[in-house]
């Protein structure tokens, strides 16, 4: 039975409480295809990059931890990140749901959510997704958050590790300059 996960999930700014979210999402079961679970070194160096990323208001990105509107538990991570892609500037996003929250329409509602965050910067026109070929969930969100597929691509995440992706681009509205 799926949740009216929309009306359900807030994303709140990503803070210095939130690195056991991080070590919670690096489960091998959310990042087999995204190499493998990372060191606890690693986990620091990224919640810091997060942290650094949140506290910016310069429309480089922001990260966000995903909560249920009834409780405070955290029950993933999203967020948002300026790349250059193909010789454009746009912003690219990524998720990870915890287990037992999974296939409630919580990481759709989030990104959603993240889409909304990423369109009032007014400062890229295209939000991208890069989940692997074979990641039918996160595919799936997707599709489901209004994205259209452009199409396969090879991508590397993290650096040394080949991933056949998919392409998946939002329109936020003509805002660059």
């Amino acid at each position: 039975m799926e949740r009216a996960a929309s009306s359900s999930v807030r994303i709140d700014a990503w803070s210095d409480a939130d690195l056991e979210l991080l070590r919670r999402a690096n489960a091998p079961e959310l990042i087999d295809h995204l190499g493998g679970p990372e060191t606890e070194e690693q986990l620091i160096a990224r919640h810091g990059r997060y942290m650094e990323l949140s506290a910016d208001r310069t429309g480089r990105g922001r990260m966000f931890r995903i909560a249920l509107t009834d409780g405070a538990e955290a029950v993933g991570t999203i967020g948002f990140w300026e790349r250059t892609w193909q010789g454009q500037e746009v912003y690219e996003t990524g998720w990870a749901v915890l287990p037992g929250y999974q296939g409630l329409g919580i990481a759709t509602a989030a990104t959603r959510a993240v889409a909304e965050q990423a369109r009032a910067e007014r400062k890229h026109r295209f939000l991208h997704a890069y989940p692997s070929v074979e990641n039918g969930a996160s595919n799936a969100v997707c599709r489901k958050a209004g994205f259209a597929l452009i199409g396969e691509c090879d991508f590397e995440y993290p650096p040394g590790h080949a991933l056949l992706t998919n392409d998946w681009r939002l329109d936020l509205g003509h805002f660059a300059s």
